[in-house]
């Protein structure tokens, strides 16, 4: 109970600290609203990001079906090229 207390007065000491510096210092009351603006617009905008192209996103990185992840998986996939060597060049595996 006295530790509920101690974190009680502590918070509210804070608060008044905050009060008291919102009322007297312009310019970090601006800072403030900025900041605190673009926090708001920046989780907003990855909310409806994610809400858009979030199936899409666990899609390309968690394969569905029995077994787990990439389970059956081709090593290399066929729909992208191989760069950077030749056909003849045999194949790197990770052991």
């Amino acid at each position: 109970m006295e530790l509920l207390s101690t974190l009680l007065g502590s918070v509210l000491g804070l608060f008044s600290d905050f009060s008291r510096d919102w009322e007297n210092n312009d310019f970090r009351v601006t800072i403030f609203k900025l900041l605190l603006s673009w926090i708001i617009v920046s989780g907003t905008a990855i909310h409806l990001a994610w809400r858009s192209y979030g199936s899409t996103v666990n899609g390309l990185y968690y394969r569905q079906g029995m077994g787990g992840q990439n389970v059956g998986a081709a090593e290399y996939p066929t729909r992208f090229p191989m760069w950077g060597g030749s056909c003849a060049e045999s194949l790197k595996t990770q052991q």
